[in-house]
């Protein structure tokens, strides 16, 4: 429970460093601040967000449409025929 606590301090106060600028000797200042949030965040929302599964590089054959090789080339050919 206490490394839950201090890994989401630790990434709160990372993130706050990010978004000044990353500057140089403030990390007191970032530490404590972080405490502060994550100590008047509810218990619930303290723990961090579970991620959602990453979706399918590929999709499944029935979810892309595909164009039949016989018909593109039946197009291709019908269209040299009239030039």
């Amino acid at each position: 429970m206490a490394d839950d606590k201090h890994g989401s301090i630790q990434r709160r106060a990372y993130e706050i460093w990010e978004r000044e600028g990353r500057p140089d000797g403030a990390h007191e200042r970032h530490w404590r601040e972080a405490e502060r949030e994550i100590a008047a965040m509810p218990a619930a929302s303290a723990k961090p967000a579970k991620r959602k599964a990453a979706e399918p590089a590929v999709k499944s054959a029935k979810a892309v449409k595909s164009v039949k090789p016989a018909k593109a080339a039946k197009q291709k050919t019908a269209a040299t025929r009239k030039g």
